[in-house]
């Protein structure tokens, strides 16, 4: 591969390269400049328009990446995401305009699914709610159901999902699984049970969500209604595969026992949010990929997609 001198990666999200410097290292040495105008929070969208006409590339995490945002960037000749889903990506736009998507598939798969299953212990036995109330003077024995026995209800068997699967079956459970992309007889070899999302609501103790976002929740207020009475409810995936004020609404009701989110459809989570005030709830800040080996792996991949276009050469991680 040769070099790339001269061109300019403007990188949003300040996750990327924090805990290993070789994707920045990798980018300055091949002559691809790295920039990274904020090292606190992503670029606010104001000045990603501003800064971006002069980037070759973009290495953007949760930001919106728009046909405006191209139209702004006479230069650019390809946009890496930090991560996997590329919905934040105007992908259709980005092909209309002929510049390259890639991503990190595969990059942050076990970190997240290390972090689903951390949740799922977390809302049963109600850790995180020990802790509060430990750190606030008090001493609760708070009592949550043992997972051996439990079915767990995996919703999108992909790479995440199998590796939930597998942690669950540890612990003893029965694996249900629905994914309208994965043949089922792919998930009865994976030793779980294929069934439709319906099936899965009504049987599964804990439901766990792991699909890219579908448009509106998948979990809406009906579908809520339909789970399971005392279930737990898991979404380490994207906000708006749930109906967050239905979920509120049967967090207080008792209808579902308790629930664990790591994804929002509006992040940073707002000031006065339903979720804030509801019960039996823990809430964290889109954090489960967040390992060093996940941060090294993510930023490696995007970083050497990101020289092979601005060399010439096709990507190995293309998105859409």
């Amino acid at each position: 591969m040769s070099d790339t001198p001269g061109h300019t990666t403007l990188i949003t999200t300040p996750t990327f390269a924090r805990h290993s410097a070789d994707p920045w290292t990798l980018l300055a040495e091949r002559g691809a400049g790295p920039l990274r105008p904020r090292d606190d929070r992503a670029l606010p969208y104001d000045e990603l328009l501003h800064l971006i006409a002069g980037a070759d590339a973009l290495v953007a995490g949760m930001d919106p990446v728009t046909a405006e945002v191209m139209d702004a960037a006479p230069r650019l000749r390809v946009i890496a995401k930090h991560g996997v889903g590329t919905d934040t990506i105007d992908v259709a736009a980005a092909r209309d305009r002929g510049i390259p998507v890639v991503c990190a598939p595969g990059s942050n798969s076990r970190a997240v699914a290390e972090y689903t299953f951390g949740l799922v212990l977390d809302a049963a036995r109600r850790i995180s709610a020990s802790h509060t109330a430990v750190t606030e003077g008090g001493w609760p024995k708070l009592f949550g159901p043992e997972l051996h026995g439990r079915t767990i209800g995996v919703v999108g068997f992909g790479r995440i999902g199998r590796l939930v699967a597998g942690y669950a079956r540890a612990f003893g459970m029965r694996v249900l699984a629905h994914d309208p992309y994965v043949p089922g007889e792919a998930v009865t070899a994976a030793d779980a049970e294929p069934v439709t999302l319906d099936a899965l609501l009504a049987h599964a103790d804990v439901v766990t969500l792991h699909l890219p976002p579908a448009g509106e929740p998948l979990l809406n207020a009906a579908r809520l209604a339909a789970m399971k009475s005392g279930a737990i409810l898991v979404n380490a995936a994207r906000g708006d595969l749930v109906d967050e004020a239905a979920l509120a609404a049967a967090l207080h009701s008792g209808h579902l026992s308790a629930a664990a989110l790591d994804a929002f459809t509006v992040e940073p989570l707002p000031d006065g949010h339903v979720l804030r005030t509801a019960p039996r709830l823990t809430l964290t800040s889109h954090m489960a990929a967040c390992t060093p080996e996940a941060n090294r792996a993510m930023g490696l991949m995007v970083a050497e997609d990101v020289l092979r276009v601005l060399a010439g050469e096709p990507p190995h991680h293309p998105a859409g």
